[in-house]
């Protein structure tokens, strides 16, 4: 099937080839035909399959038929978790809908409030929100669902993960009963079809995406290290393979200040993106790492949602997550759209529980490679997987040696001990959401640090501060209050 085959109204359909694509995904050949019908949709799809054209395309084609959006009006509502998320949805819309006599809108929190209400006062077609910004918007009057068509949860997981369950069903409850729902998640849990049942009516469901598994098109690899040598063994990975664009994961927003401190000490240009960062700083972040002015971009799990690069080529986890289904997001960074993509995994010893419960997910043993001058002196363990479980090779193809003793600098790396490197273990943080209060323009709300020790030392292991802050580390899996500002 083509996208020609689709009829989709001409002036997409040209918007669509001069973006270069002529056949469309799984996931968009069987949502499209839907959404253009007026159909109620739930769609589980993997990050970088191409659901954002998926429900935007449809939209678009069915919008484009009406009358326009009047003063203050919305006619399509789309939702998402995160500031970047709701950047890069507005994005597709504007590149697909370029040939139409249409107007839309972005709205998120983190920025002042009132250039938005100005922008609504024309009306939009399309609208795509966080929820906190959303509400506030509608309180001061500044935004009218009367006469909305269709409502869009984009990435419904991860909304209910950051807890904004209660303003979903506060905004549920301000829109017209009589409209169009698409419901797009990375899986159907029991959480989403509790949802979906006050929600949709009568849905085709749609699942392209087998639960909690990884692209095939990304390459999954892992370097055994010891914690205070990630940073080292990061350099000159960037440097021996000559790495012009990565992704870089931290478990922390403090821990991604610091590596990039780290990174720029040895001449690789790099920037962080978090929660603590204004929005001009992370959009400014984002643009520099797409033209390639940045080199390196490390970022937290939540401020990370959205980033939608094309070709990024490399992804890498200076820290696992606690959460294992971070790990399916973090690499579906790269290895989108059938391109070809890495994962690099930087692990010491005690983050040996994380990768069980990575590699028990993926139903998958991820391949070890030692890099020599880099040999962790306290071994990562075995990890339960399948055949040729705990096997580690020197990048040389020579077998491992065991270190006759403890390399300088490398005490206190074992995994009973995290008092040492500022990336241990983390008390659970609480969010809390955006636009409440008459914080940072309406829009955001301050939350509590909480501070770990090991060993009865008070070691300065600061949390990753929420200030305007998305969730960004859960010690076990658990629903987190809500935020959406990442």
């Amino acid at each position: 099937m083509l996208f020609e085959d689709l009829g989709l109204a001409p002036e997409l359909a040209r918007a669509v080839a001069e973006q270069g694509y002529t056949q469309p995904t799984p996931i968009q050949s069987q949502a499209i035909p839907v959404v253009m019908r007026g159909g109620d949709v739930m769609a589980a799809a993997q990050t970088g399959t191409g659901k954002t054209a998926g429900f935007t395309l449809p939209l678009l084609h069915r919008l484009s038929a009406g009358e326009r959006a009047r003063s203050n009006q919305v006619r399509a509502l789309v939702l998402t978790p995160t500031r970047e998320l709701a950047a890069q949805v507005f994005d597709n819309v504007q590149s697909y809908s370029q040939h139409l006599p249409m107007r839309h809108s972005v709205v998120f929190g983190g920025v002042k409030i009132n250039p938005q209400m100005m922008r609504l006062r024309g009306g939009a077609d399309i609208l795509v929100a966080t929820p906190g910004r959303l509400l506030d918007l509608f309180n001061q009057r500044a935004i009218k669902f009367d006469r909305l068509e269709a409502l869009v949860l984009d990435e419904a997981d991860r909304m209910l993960d950051m807890g904004f369950i209660h303003d979903i069903k506060k905004i549920l409850r301000i829109l017209p009963a009589k409209r169009q729902n698409l419901l797009f998640s990375a899986t159907f849990s029991p959480e989403i079809r509790a949802l979906a049942k006050g929600l949709v009516n009568d849905p085709v469901e749609i699942d392209v995406s087998p639960r909690n598994t990884t692209t095939e098109t990304v390459r999954q690899k892992l370097h055994p290290v010891d914690k205070a040598r990630k940073p080292a063994l990061l350099s000159h990975l960037i440097r021996e393979n000559n790495w012009h664009q990565a992704l870089v994961f931290s478990r922390t927003k403090h821990g991604a200040n610091r590596l990039v401190k780290q990174l720029e000490s040895g001449k690789i240009s790099a920037a962080a993106i978090h929660g603590n960062k204004s929005q001009n700083a992370r959009t400014k972040a984002l643009a520099d790492f797409k033209s390639g002015k940045v080199q390196i971009l490390v970022a937290t799990d939540i401020a990370a949602r959205g980033i939608d690069i094309d070709q990024l080529p490399q992804v890498v986890n200076f820290d696992l997550p606690n959460v294992p289904e971070d790990y399916v997001h973090r690499i579906g960074r790269t290895g989108r759209a059938g391109a070809r993509g890495q994962a690099v995994s930087l692990v010491s010893a005690d983050e040996i529980k994380q990768l069980r419960d990575i590699e028990k997910l993926i139903n998958k043993q991820i391949e070890r490679e030692e890099i020599e001058g880099f040999e962790p002196d306290h071994q990562l363990p075995e990890s339960g997987g399948k055949a040729g479980r705990g096997a580690q090779v020197r990048r040389d193809g020579a077998p491992r040696k065991k270190p006759s003793s403890r390399r300088n600098g490398s005490g206190g790396n074992n995994a009973g001990n995290r008092s040492g490197s500022g990336e241990g273990r983390q008390g659970n943080r609480s969010e809390r959401s955006e636009g409440r209060g008459n914080q940072q323009a309406r829009g955001e709300r301050s939350d509590k640090n909480t501070r770990s020790s090991s060993n009865g030392n008070r070691n300065g292991n600061r949390q990753d501060g929420n200030r305007a802050g998305g969730s960004e580390q859960r010690s076990r899996p658990r629903r987190p209050r809500r935020s959406e500002t990442a």
